[in-house]
């Protein structure tokens, strides 16, 4: 099955965007070539710019203690595992602690290195890293992969609570919904929220449907349209049924 997340919010929209980000950068940071540590270091550069929202850190910290008192609220409910409460309660503590050791603007140790701000500002002209613009970028990319690969980590290590308090997060948001399965009529579905608020919504199709959804959402009406998956073409409803599983995810 594939799955199409679709965020209703900003601060949503940003931790997807995020979430995406490090896992490129960890998959590029693992390869051996310098051409996988190339695209890791722009990937960095990406998720520089989308962290330095200055009330990124405030609102995962404000998110991870409503979810720390929450999940504190549940022990002593004999439906709940005790055990597994504390653990989660203990990973929130955790990554919370880490989150307010972070001084400052996040990725400001990327911005204070002259010679990464350099290449970033290379990275926006089509070809700007070529070894002749860049003679010092070339010689790092030409040294062993150890010495790369460590450089990439010691970079990322300051972002990775940021990492770690979203994954909590949007593990969370996505665990929060219950799944509806529906019947689209000729490629079009609609219903009625009813002042119901999500935060995120999950479509989930069968990867043999040749079509995509495209969804447009507020508190009164949810519309999606499962359009023609013809890469060639002008976009087209996909005027078949479609089933398809549904689910609303809000903290």
């Amino acid at each position: 099955m594939i799955d199409y997340e679709f965020p209703l919010n900003e601060r949503v929209r940003t931790l997807l965007r995020l979430e995406g980000l490090f896992t490129k950068i960890n998959y590029y940071i693992a390869q051996p070539n310098a051409a996988d540590h190339q695209t890791a270091l722009l990937v960095l550069f990406e998720i520089l710019e989308v962290a330095s929202r200055a009330d990124l850190k405030p609102d995962l910290l404000q998110e991870l203690e409503r979810q720390k008192r929450m999940l504190a609220s549940l022990h002593n409910n004999p439906q709940i595992s005790e055990e597994a409460v504390d653990v989660k309660l203990a990973e929130i503590e955790h990554t919370s602690a880490r989150l307010f050791e972070i001084n400052g603007k996040v990725g400001q140790h990327l911005r204070d290195n002259e010679w990464l701000m350099g290449i970033k500002q290379r990275a926006c002209i089509p070809g700007g890293t070529c070894e002749f613009d860049l003679p010092s970028y070339h010689y790092w990319l030409n040294q062993d992969v150890t010495l790369r690969r460590n450089y990439l980590q010691v970079n990322l290590a300051p972002m990775l609570p940021i990492r770690d308090g979203l994954a909590i997060i949007l593990k969370l948001l996505r665990e929060s919904g219950k799944v509806y399965h529906f019947t689209t009529q000729q490629g079009n579905f609609q219903q009625m929220q009813g002042g119901r608020v999500a935060q995120m919504l999950r479509v989930r199709l069968d990867p043999t449907l040749p079509c995509i959804p495209e969804v447009s959402a507020n508190k009164y009406v949810l519309n999606i349209r499962f359009v023609a998956a013809d890469y060639a073409a002008k976009s087209s409803v996909y005027d078949q049924d479609v089933n398809f599983d549904l689910t609303f995810c809000s903290l």
